[in-house]
């Protein structure tokens, strides 16, 4: 009923677990833990009869309601009990591996629940049962319908979930190990931990580490970090002074590229990895196939050609598209999108991924190229432009605009 992390495998645990059991395998630092496999999942929500249907349920939302209602058998629990005592009884992370999550044609990146600084069987028990339920979220059953995978049979719908030890990381971030030898891997870094990067609600330092080992980096206005306090996470304002400063030193990023070119080894491909760096030690957290190719970095100078009326920001998915700017600041706007519009909004959380089934393209005023919105954005072949200063109020409601994610330009029509 529970499975060692270092044993875990794609199979019987998922892609997530199963990446992370061969890091751990192979001597490479992934705090330790378990996971709770396919086979617990499958067996919890047996009762439901949930084999009667061929793809998705005619009612997904009722779906996900009826797993958070059911009880965590006996069993399970104490399973539970007995693996989070042999940890030492820490705060945890619990974390999605779905079936079909973290493979080299789909990411899934975002689409299912995690949760950070879990502490006891029964906080744990509910966050397995809620991953177990965010199969059926709106999120998850748009991103597979975007993605050609949603007529499939229940049985491919399995989750297994990942209990890890909590890192207090004092700095956390995302990098993408080049796809060819010669070429250069991405770091993205900010304070604190990792869902402000990855949920796209802080622009983070961008780092470049060339095949040679030269660092180039372009360091942002890091406003907020996320941390732990006792048994929540707070979000709160980073001091003036270490908003411009480096998340991390050259030398740091270029320790950071050697273990992404370790971990690209492992698996034989590029790679997109989550890392954080905890009491001064560094250490992996995810690791999965990049599924589709960064656009190339913006020229420092300005884009040529471009009118000087045109908002800058990162390129974040290659691509051009012209359409009516919607100016979205939270789920209570999603009804106004419709089909071609362009998504202008001060960050895309993973929770907004049904919009880019019928967006033509996204402009967000933070963010990093290698965010969950971002990745899925490139998965899609939406273009999407990040990091612009103030979109929200710089670009109208309704009106038409070019977004350019190749260059990181968006230019009004009568500008």
């Amino acid at each position: 009923m529970i499975v060692p992390l270092a044993q875990a495998a794609a199979d019987t645990c998922g892609g997530k677990a199963g990446a992370l059991g061969a890091l751990l395998r192979a001597g490479l630092p992934v705090p330790d833990g378990f996971v709770v496999p396919f086979a617990a999942h499958l067996a919890a929500v047996r009762d439901l009869d949930l084999g009667r249907f061929a793809g998705e349920p005619d009612d997904p939302e009722a779906t996900r309601q009826a797993i958070e209602a059911l009880p965590v058998h006996a069993a399970l629990l104490g399973a539970l009990e007995r693996a989070l005592r042999e940890l030492g009884d820490p705060p945890v992370a619990v974390r999605s591996s779905a079936a079909d999550e973290d493979t080299g044609q789909a990411s899934a990146a975002g689409q299912h629940e995690s949760f950070l600084a879990v502490h006891g069987s029964g906080e744990v028990a509910e966050a397995v049962r809620a991953c177990w339920a965010s199969l059926f979220s709106p999120r998850a059953v748009g991103y597979r319908g975007a993605s050609g995978r949603d007529g499939r049979p229940f049985g491919d719908l399995a989750m297994a979930v990942i209990v890890q030890r909590h890192l207090d990381a004092e700095a956390s971030g995302v990098m993408f190990t080049p796809a060819d030898p010669n070429g250069a891997t991405e770091i993205e870094a900010s304070w604190g931990l990792g869902p402000s990067i990855v949920g796209g609600t802080v622009t983070p330092d961008a780092y470049r580490v060339a095949e040679d080992g030269s660092v180039t980096r372009t360091i942002a206005d890091k406003r907020t970090r996320l941390d732990r306090r006792g048994r929540r996470l707070v979000t709160r304002d980073v001091s003036t002074l270490a908003r411009r400063r480096p998340t991390i030193d050259d030398a740091t990023a270029t320790q950071l590229a050697k273990l992404g070119e370790e971990i690209a080894a492992v698996f034989g491909g590029p790679q997109d990895i989550e890392w954080a760096i905890a009491d001064g030690r560094t250490w992996v957290l995810q690791a999965r196939p990049v599924t589709a190719a960064l656009p190339p970095p913006a020229s420092p100078v300005g884009v040529p050609g471009s009118s000087a009326a045109a908002l800058t920001g990162t390129p974040g998915s290659r691509g051009s598209v012209t359409g009516t700017a919607r100016i979205v600041r939270g789920p209570g706007d999603f009804a106004r999108v419709r089909p071609g519009d362009i998504l202008v909004c001060p960050f895309t959380d993973p929770a907004w991924t049904p919009l880019l089934r019928i967006a033509a393209g996204v402009v967000t005023e933070t963010g990093g190229v290698l965010s969950h919105a971002a990745i899925v954005a490139r998965e899609h072949a939406i273009p999407a432009v990040l990091g612009v200063p103030n979109a929200t109020d710089r670009l109208h409601d309704g009106t038409v605009i070019t977004v350019d994610g190749t260059t990181g330009t968006v230019t009004a029509a009568n500008a």
